[in-house]
């Protein structure tokens, strides 16, 4: 299905032929991930990074002191570092990054079970940073005569540095709409079956190719600031229910499978343990074979490719192990999209009066 560009929400008229105006009422869905930038140079990178660490729910300081410090020292340094990752990671054969492809790749997978002229479901995919945004999908929903549309942000544990700031794209998006169409949001979904039995399918499918069996797995989720959740973010909650039944699915107990959290920035307190710090201490503890796995990210990316697949594996075989692997994220595997499946038959119900 191709996608023509649309005119902003907030203004220009409306053509009455609109098929919003007309024909059967559809149903929409979005599916919503983090976000990637368009290129891998200096400006494309800056302008990723500008729009990511400008959300007030990712940074959550005053702009009056942020924004000075963020366009000039971090914004003039930092897309040197981050381009730098991003080009080990890229997707040179479509010429962008791992995540637009997964994300994409997801959403055809999904379409193929939901074919819009038999559901009456169109299925479509944004980043909530870079394009293609949310604004301009899910206006395209609704010029496509969607008058409900269900919005899926794509991570598995919630945090108002995550899922909440998708659902402020979304609803943003509303405030400037003349015909606002129905929406659902879709919940976290940290221990959901279809998730659980996906992930642990695809770390014993992945285990099974290695050369020599890892004597620990590690299980390494994206940080956050201690002060976000004594505010009252519930995501390492939710983390930690992922854990519970991955280990419970997998039959591993808490000193075979640990939790660590990765990606800290600035200066103050993160969750713990830090992920570099402790795979950085294992070798001197004799544990020369390790496993590690992402399950607070739906598909990889560059935190995880690069931050752990690259980064994490030198500082492990520098620091004296033998053997670093890195378990892929559920990507566009058939576990995703049964996930996927799942997540869209509770939620539709009562919008499809129709089974498939």
């Amino acid at each position: 299905m191709s996608y023509i560009e649309h005119p902003p929400a907030h203004g220009g008229s409306r053509n009455w032929s609109s098929p919003a105006l007309a024909g059967a009422e559809r149903t929409g869905l979005l599916l919503v991930n983090l976000g990637t930038p368009e290129g891998t140079g200096y400006w494309a990178i800056r302008r990723y990074l500008s729009e990511f660490l400008s959300d007030r729910r990712v940074i959550e300081a005053s702009p009056l002191w942020w924004q000075p410090l963020l366009q000039g020292v971090i914004l003039s340094r930092r897309p040197f570092r981050t381009g730098a990752a991003y080009r080990e990671i890229w997707n040179r054969e479509k010429d962008e990054s791992p995540l637009r492809t997964f994300t994409r790749a997801q959403a055809e997978n999904l379409r193929a079970l939901w074919p819009e002229e038999r559901t009456g479901v169109v299925v479509d995919w944004a980043m909530r940073y870079g394009r293609p945004s949310v604004a301009e999908r899910l206006q395209g929903l609704v010029d496509q005569g969607c008058g409900r549309v269900l919005l899926v942000p794509l991570y598995p544990q919630y945090s108002a540095t995550t899922t909440a700031t998708v659902n402020d794209a979304a609803f943003r998006t509303l405030m400037r709409m003349r015909r606002q169409p129905a929406i659902r949001t879709v919940p976290s979904f940290p221990d959901h079956p279809a998730y659980i039995r996906a992930m642990a399918d695809r770390i014993r499918a992945s285990l099974l190719t290695l050369d020599r069996e890892p004597e620990l797995l590690i299980g390494s989720f994206h940080g956050l600031p201690r002060r976000y959740v004594e505010a009252g973010d519930p995501y390492p909650g939710e983390c930690e229910r992922t854990m519970v039944a991955l280990r419970r699915e997998l039959g591993l107990g808490a000193a075979q499978f640990p939790m660590t959290f990765q990606s800290r920035f600035g200066r103050e307190p993160w969750l713990e343990p830090y992920t570099d710090e402790y795979v950085g201490s294992l070798a001197a503890r004799g544990i020369k074979r390790i496993a590690v796995v992402a399950p607070g990210f739906l598909s990889d990316c560059v935190e995880t490719l690069e931050e752990l697949g690259s980064e994490l594996r030198e500082e492990f075989l520098g620091t004296g192990g033998t053997h670093f692997h890195l378990l892929p994220c559920l990507n566009d595997s058939a576990g995703a999209t049964m996930l996927l499946d799942s997540i869209l038959r509770e939620e539709l119900a009562g919008w499809q009066a129709r089974g498939r």
